[in-house]
C-alpha cells in the first residue's frame, strides 16, 4: 500500500494558495512520523488538556481556535475553568492567541455572549482573542484545535484536533452521565445531556501543520466582520479590529515520534467579495478525501457523526456500498436531533431519512444505523465525527457528514495511515487481511468495545473474544445482536435484567401529515437539510 492511494495528493487538494503543502522540501502534502492518541470523552481530554497547558511557562505558545467557549466550563472541578487556566497561562507569560466564531445574534441561541466573556478575560490577562466572523453568510467557523508549543523543547509540543469544543455540556465521560454544567437540548436528553465525542492528541511534524493552519487564519487580513453594525460595537467595547503578531514558527521536531501518517484536510467556502488569501476559490479537501477513501472501500464502513443527512453528501457513500456488494456500513448516531421544536425537528428529521432512504436503496440490509443510550436509559448525543474505512483510513475532525461541513462552514479534520500492519488475522479469510492497520483497527474497535460494553482489561477482553470483532461481518452481527437484545427489553416493560450494551436500532419518528406538508416545502425549496436558505447555498464542487 502507497499512502496517495489513501491520502491526497497536493494537486488533489485543490488549493495551490495554502502553505500546508509546501510547508516540505519533498512536496508530501502530509506528514510522516507522528504519534495520534485518540481522546474519547471530554473528560479524557479536558484533563490531558489541563495537565499540558499548566506545564507552558514563559514564552511558550498557545494558540486555539473554537466554535464555542465558556469561560467557566470547567476541564477537572473547581478552579479549572477554561477562562481561569488560559488567564493564568497568559500570566506567566505564555503566548495565546484564540480564535472564536464571533457567532450571530444571540437571540439565535448561538454563542456571541459567551464567545465575547472568554475573550475579555484572556486579552485582560495580556493574551489576544479574536472574535472571527470571516465566513460566508450564514456560516460558522467550526475548526477546534489547541496548539502547544515550546521553543528549546519540542518533544513536549502538541496539537488537539477533534470535535470538542472548550464549553458547556462537552466534559462526560464513558458512563454518559453528562456534564454538570449543562446547556439544554431537545427534551429527550434531559437537563445533563449525555455526550459522546472524540478529539485527537497529535505529536510529530503535524504540530507544525496545525499550527501553519491557525496562522493561516489568524494573518487573513480581511475585517473580523464585514457588518457596520458589529464593527461598531467592537468600537465601543475596545475590542482589537486587527490581529497582532506572531512569534516565528518554530521548526517541527527532527525526531520521529511514531508510525502514524497524518494529512490535515479542511474546509472553506468560497467567501463573497473577499476570499481567503490562504483559499481563494475556497478548499473542499474534507470532501475529496472522502472520496478518494471511498473509492477504495471494500469491507466496512464505521461512522460515528452528529448528522448522516444530507443526500448530496450521502450519495458518495451510496456509490461505495452499490459497486461493492460485500461491503457493510455502521453508522452511529444522535437518536434524537438536538432541537425539537415544531418546525426544526421535522425538517431535521426529513433532511435524515432521505439520505439513510439512498443509503439503504444502494446496500439494503448491509446498512445499519444506531442511535445509543446509557446505562439509565438516556439518549446519548453523539457529537463525535469519526470515519474509518476498512481499518487503514480514519479521519476525526470537526466536520460533520453533512452539506455544510463539507461546502460552507470552516473545518479541521486528520486523516490517520499507521505505517504498522495489525498483526490479528480476522476469523473470516474474506474480510479485511492482512491491510488493516493499527491506528484505525484500535480505534474502531476501542469504540465498539464501549457500545458493546465489553471491557476493556486483558482478562475481560479475551473472555469477550475481541478479536472477533476485527472481521467485519462479526462485528455487523454484535451490533446488530445487542441492539436488538435492547429494543426487546425496553418493548417487554424493562423489567428483567438489563442486557449489555447501550445500542438502539435507529428507526426515525414517524411525521404527522401536517408535519410533512408543512416541513417539506421549507426543506426542499427555501433551505438545505443543513438549515441554509437556498439561495446562500452556491458553492464549487467537491
Amino acid at each position: 500500500m502507497t499512502r496517495t492511494e489513501w491520502l491526497l495528493t497536493a494537486g488533489e487538494r485543490g488549493n495551490p494558495a495554502t502553505r500546508l503543502d509546501a510547508r516540505r522540501r519533498d512536496g508530501k502534502a502530509w506528514s510522516e512520523a507522528n504519534r495520534a492518541q485518540a481522546l474519547v470523552h471530554g473528560s479524557t481530554y479536558f484533563a490531558e488538556l489541563l495537565e499540558a497547558v499548566r506545564a507552558l511557562r514563559s514564552g511558550d505558545l498557545l494558540l486555539f481556535t473554537d466554535w464555542r467557549g465558556d469561560r467557566d466550563e470547567r476541564l477537572a472541578g473547581p478552579g479549572t475553568e477554561i477562562g481561569t487556566v488560559l488567564r493564568e497561562a497568559a500570566e506567566r507569560q505564555v503566548v495565546v492567541k484564540g480564535l472564536l466564531w464571533r457567532s450571530h445574534v444571540d437571540g439565535l441561541r448561538f454563542s456571541q455572549e459567551e464567545n465575547r466573556r472568554l475573550g475579555v478575560e484572556i486579552e485582560e490577562a495580556g493574551g489576544e482573542c479574536l472574535l472571527d466572523m470571516r465566513v460566508r453568510p450564514g456560516g460558522s467557523h467550526h475548526q477546534k484545535m489547541v496548539v502547544l508549543r515550546h521553543p528549546g523543547r519540542p518533544e513536549l509540543d502538541v496539537a488537539y484536533v477533534g470535535g470538542i469544543d472548550l464549553c458547556h455540556n462537552r466534559n462526560d465521560d464513558a458512563t454518559h452521565s453528562g456534564d454538570r454544567q449543562s446547556l439544554p437540548l431537545a427534551s429527550a436528553y434531559g437537563p445533563h445531556p449525555p455526550w459522546h465525542d472524540v478529539q485527537l492528541a497529535l505529536r510529530g511534524p503535524v504540530v507544525g501543520d496545525v499550527e501553519a493552519v491557525f496562522r493561516e487564519r489568524w494573518e487573513d487580513p480581511a475585517p473580523l466582520s464585514r457588518s457596520p453594525a458589529t464593527r461598531l460595537r467592537a468600537l465601543m467595547h475596545r475590542e482589537d479590529a486587527d490581529a497582532g503578531g506572531l512569534p516565528p514558527q518554530t521548526p517541527d521536531p527532527a525526531v520521529p515520534c511514531g508510525t502514524h501518517t497524518v494529512q490535515l484536510l479542511r474546509t472553506y467556502p468560497n467567501r463573497l467579495l473577499r476570499g481567503y488569501p490562504f483559499a481563494p476559490d475556497g478548499e473542499r479537501s474534507i470532501a475529496r478525501g472522502y472520496l478518494k477513501a471511498l473509492r477504495r472501500a471494500r469491507a466496512l464502513i464505521y461512522v460515528e457523526d452528529q448528522y448522516l443527512w444530507s443526500p448530496r453528501v450521502v450519495h458518495s457513500f451510496a456509490q461505495a456500498l452499490a459497486g461493492n456488494p460485500g461491503l457493510l456500513m455502521i453508522g452511529v448516531i444522535p437518536t434524537v436531533p438536538e432541537q425539537d421544536g415544531r418546525l426544526t425537528l421535522p425538517m431535521n428529521l426529513i433532511g435524515r431519512i432521505t439520505a439513510l432512504d439512498e443509503l439503504r436503496r444502494a446496500g439494503g440490509d448491509r446498512v445499519a444505523v444506531y442511535g445509543l443510550e446509557n446505562h439509565a436509559g438516556i439518549p446519548v448525543y453523539v457529537h463525535a465525527k469519526v470515519c474509518v474505512i476498512d481499518d487503514v483510513w480514519a479521519s476525526v475532525g470537526s466536520d460533520n457528514i453533512n452539506l455544510r461541513s463539507w461546502t460552507h462552514d470552516s473545518e479541521l479534520s486528520c486523516a490517520v495511515v499507521d505505517d504498522r500492519l495489525d498483526q490479528r488475522r480476522p476469523s473470516d479469510p474474506g474480510g479485511l487481511g492482512d491491510g488493516a492497520r493499527v491506528f484505525a483497527r484500535e480505534l474502531r474497535l476501542g469504540l465498539m468495545r464501549e457500545h458493546l460494553d465489553v471491557g476493556e482489561d486483558p482478562g475481560q477482553r479475551a473472555a469477550a473474544e475481541p478479536d472477533a470483532l476485527c472481521d467485519p461481518g462479526s462485528a455487523f452481527r454484535a451490533f446488530e445482536a445487542a441492539a436488538a437484545a435492547l429494543d426487546a427489553w425496553h418493548a417487554a416493560g424493562r423489567g428483567a435484567p438489563r442486557p449489555a450494551g447501550r445500542l438502539r436500532r435507529y428507526t426515525p419518528p414517524e411525521l404527522s401529515g401536517a408535519q410533512r406538508a408543512l416541513a417539506t416545502p421549507l426543506h426542499h425549496v427555501l433551505v438545505d437539510p443543513d438549515g441554509r436558505p437556498l439561495r446562500l447555498r452556491r458553492h464549487n464542487a467537491f
